[in-house]
Order: structure tokens, then C-alpha cells, then sequence
């Protein structure tokens, strides 16, 4: 009787990766001829896990066919895995992590990559801060959940992730008059110069909050979404450009003060010399040579005498 053809374990593992390099090789090819042509194209997995810049900066378009950019700085998230944590136990297992139970009841664990700061509390909450992307956020979330895992404690497989704040600035390019803004806007604004250089405009839809200086510059907090940020902006933005200065006076020269063009034809006024107050005697001592130098000056009632005897030619 014929014996049916056997294959071995080795000869289905070499075939095995024979097609998984053909198959990696053909990936390879086709996103270099699409790199070649112009066009970027990243992979799902890689752009998964993989930190990335996008979405950092928003275009926001302005009335004039122009468009504004508005740099997100900071974003705040929050997540909970649904696990109660020794965070004793992640202080002492983990990397890059300070808990000081006396000074704040959290573990702080920093990511290189992504760059983020996380908070981790004992009922298992994580407050993430420091990235620029909501994707950077999420995956920041996602590697502590990993890291927390290996240390052995089992996150839930719901991970409630959601963005808190967003900020983020942005340059308009011209100079704003506040006042007319907060004099135009008293409900939505508030101006204190002598508090905080900068005028605070609460907008109720979307609720965020704009922070508008002199220069032009505004910085945008409160938003929960990248949307809110663009939307918020656009709304300001007509206002600012209503109470934008045209005529900027220019700071006059020093040549201009220094020639005393706001103090001509003024009668000369002759005042006397005084003696300078911390001029100290020649001689050796404290209070210096008996006969040697010049005399000591005093502070008090020599000065006070010397000042009422001179008189003031006009």
C-alpha cells in the first residue's frame, strides 16, 4: 500500500514564513512607489500605535479667504480602568514613576513615547496631561493599561477614555483694543488691566473661554473637542477685528527726548548742587582723618539745614 505524503512541522513553518516575507516585501514595494508618487500613506497598525503630531495644529478660516492656525499646547484626559490599584506596589515595579503618599495620594508615571504625564489612583482612575493630540492621548492611555497589566492587574475591557480640556493659542496679527471690547461686550467679557493684562471672554456655545491680549495673541481653554476650539475662534475672531487699532503711535526717540523739544522756551531754574549723600572721608577709619579728605556727610540734619539755606535763582 502507498504511503500518503506527510509534511513535517519544519517544512509548513518555512513555507509559513516564505509567504509572510513575500507578502512584507510586496507591502514594502507598494508604499514605496506611493511614496514616490507623492502620495503618504501609514499603515493601520502602525498608525495605531505609533505617537504621531497630527492633528496639533487646526486651521481655522477667517473672512478673507485666509486661514488662522491654532497650536493645541496642552490636553487633559481622563480614563478608568475599573481595577482597584496598590500603588505601592506600581511605585516599586514600574519606571519612571514618584508616589509620595504624604504630599499627593497618586502615583506619577511619565511616558517618553508619547510624551505624557499620568496620575493613577488607587480606584483604578488615571488623569493623562501633557500631550497635543487626542490620538497621543489615547495612546498614552492605552500603554499605561498595558504597563499596569504586566505588573498584574487586570484592567476592565471598557476603558472610559474622554478628553477634558484643550488648549490652545493662536496669533491673529494685528494689535486689539481692549477696552472697546470689553466696553462693547460687558456680559461675555471681563477686563481688570491692574489684575491680569488680559481680557477674559467666556463664549456660552461652544463653552470655552479666550484669554486676548494686546498683541493680538489668544489663548483658548475649556474646549473638550478640536471643533470647539475652531468654532470658538470664529466666533471672536469678528470681534477682534472689529476693535483692531489702525493707527499705532510710535514711542518717540531717545535723540528726540534727550534735545528737550517738550521743555523749550521754560526759564532756566538753577538748583543747587548737593552733596552726594554716600560720600564717605579719605582719611583711615569710619569717620576718616582728622583734617584729611573731604568731611563726612550726614543724613540727618545737615542736610535737611544745607537744602533750606540755598537759594533758588529764577
Amino acid at each position: 500500500s502507498a504511503r500518503p505524503p506527510t509534511t513535517t512541522v519544519k517544512q509548513q513553518s518555512s513555507e509559513a514564513k516564505t509567504m509572510a516575507d513575500n507578502s512584507a516585501l510586496a507591502a514594502a514595494g507598494q508604499s514605496q512607489s506611493q511614496a514616490q508618487d507623492g502620495q503618504q500613506s501609514v499603515p493601520n497598525n502602525l498608525s495605531q500605535f505609533t505617537p504621531s503630531l497630527a492633528g496639533s495644529v487646526l486651521e481655522c478660516p477667517d473672512m478673507f479667504g485666509g486661514s488662522l492656525l491654532i497650536r493645541i499646547q496642552n490636553m487633559s484626559a481622563t480614563a478608568d480602568l475599573g481595577v482597584r490599584l496598590d500603588l505601592k506596589q506600581i511605585a516599586l515595579r514600574c519606571r519612571n514613576t514618584e508616589f509620595n503618599p504624604r504630599r499627593f495620594a497618586a502615583v506619577i508615571m511619565r511616558l517618553r513615547e508619547p510624551r505624557a504625564t499620568a496620575l493613577i489612583f488607587g480606584s483604578g482612575k488615571l488623569v493623562i496631561t501633557g500631550t497635543k493630540s487626542s490620538h497621543n492621548s489615547s495612546l498614552a492611555t492605552k500603554k499605561i493599561a498595558y504597563i499596569l497589566e504586566r505588573v498584574g492587574f487586570q484592567p476592565s475591557s471598557y476603558i472610559n477614555f474622554k478628553v477634558q480640556n484643550i488648549v490652545g493659542t493662536v496669533d491673529v496679527g494685528f494689535p486689539v483694543r481692549l477696552e472697546g471690547v470689553a466696553f462693547a461686550h460687558p456680559t461675555f467679557s471681563s477686563y481688570e488691566p491692574e489684575l491680569f493684562p488680559g481680557l477674559i471672554y467666556r463664549l456660552v456655545q461652544p463653552r470655552v473661554v479666550l484669554l486676548i491680549f494686546v498683541s493680538g495673541k489668544v489663548v483658548i481653554t475649556g474646549a473638550k473637542t478640536e471643533e470647539q476650539l475652531v468654532e470658538g475662534l470664529k466666533k471672536v475672531y469678528p470681534v477682534m477685528l472689529e476693535f483692531r487699532k489702525v493707527h499705532v503711535a510710535s514711542l518717540p526717540t531717545a535723540a528726540a527726548a534727550a534735545g528737550g523739544e517738550g521743555v523749550s522756551g521754560s526759564a532756566d531754574v538753577a538748583v543747587p548742587a548737593l552733596p552726594p549723600i554716600g560720600a564717605a572721608a579719605s582719611g583711615k577709619g569710619k569717620r576718616g582723618g582728622k583734617g584729611k579728605g573731604t568731611p563726612r556727610v550726614r543724613r540727618g540734619k545737615d542736610l535737611q539745614n544745607a537744602t533750606q539755606n540755598s537759594t533758588y535763582d529764577v
